[in-house]
């Protein structure tokens, strides 16, 4: 029997790239309902905040994380009648990129708290057997957002720190995209598109063979033309 609870929220999808793989961090919930199960960071608006004001507020209660200029948008809305037990929650999803994180540390709202590689989550049933209420859909709906958005916007430089090389934007992409690429034809590609890229006085130090050059992130926010994830 579902509650008479009347509520907005909101759900986290953070992700980033550890060990060249797509991972999102979760939060395995310590009160019902679905108590022990992992769930997206994330929780109820409250009368005086914002959305934006939720989402900062219950990162940092739940993982010890901030956001801190990061990559933040929103994602969709989720209002299906059932998708609460306790009543009827709309909850609005946003996107998170947070390049090479601190190990998030379980709050007092959370069991624990670790980072989950994609690929064992949204592939199959894997998602919908492992995560609480709808977070599946929300998870895999977040993901998708970012991986098209690899293809025509220049959002990958934000999982790289701030100066970056170009085998590392490029295993950025990988990850997300979950698939190899030409590393010359990619070279070539992210350096001549206007405003991806900016080279900085610098090159990588201590490493055998010619250093590499360093990049920052360009003014650019789109790119011309698009990387497509069926090119290599």
């Amino acid at each position: 029997m579902r509650g008479n609870l009347f509520a907005v929220a909101v759900d986290l999808v953070v992700l980033t790239v550890r060990d060249a793989e797509l991972c999102a961090l979760l939060v395995r919930r310590d009160a019902p309902p679905f108590a022990g199960r992992w769930g997206l960071p994330g929780g109820f608006v409250l009368p005086n905040e914002d959305l934006l004001e939720t989402a900062t507020r219950r990162l940092g209660e739940e993982t010890g994380l901030e956001f801190g200029g990061h990559h933040l948008e929103q994602l969709a809305s989720y209002a299906a009648p059932d998708r609460d037990p306790r009543g009827r929650v709309l909850t609005v999803g946003h996107i998170a990129i947070v390049p090479r994180p601190p190990e998030p540390i379980a709050g007092a709202d959370a069991a624990g708290t670790a980072w989950h590689p994609i690929a064992k989550l949204v592939d199959g049933a894997a998602a919908d057997a492992l995560l609480a209420f709808d977070h599946g859909r929300i998870l895999a709906d977040g993901v998708e957002r970012a991986q098209s958005k690899l293809e025509y916007t220049t959002l990958a430089a934000s999982f790289c720190p701030p100066e970056f090389t170009v085998t590392q934007l490029r295993r950025v992409y990988e990850a997300v995209w979950r698939r190899t690429l030409d590393p010359r034809n990619f070279q070539r590609k992210v350096t001549s598109t206007p405003g991806f890229l900016e080279p900085t006085d610098t090159r990588v130090t201590g490493v055998r063979g010619r250093p590499a050059q360093l990049y920052r992130r360009g003014p650019a926010t789109a790119l011309h033309p698009p990387m497509l994830r069926g090119e290599n």
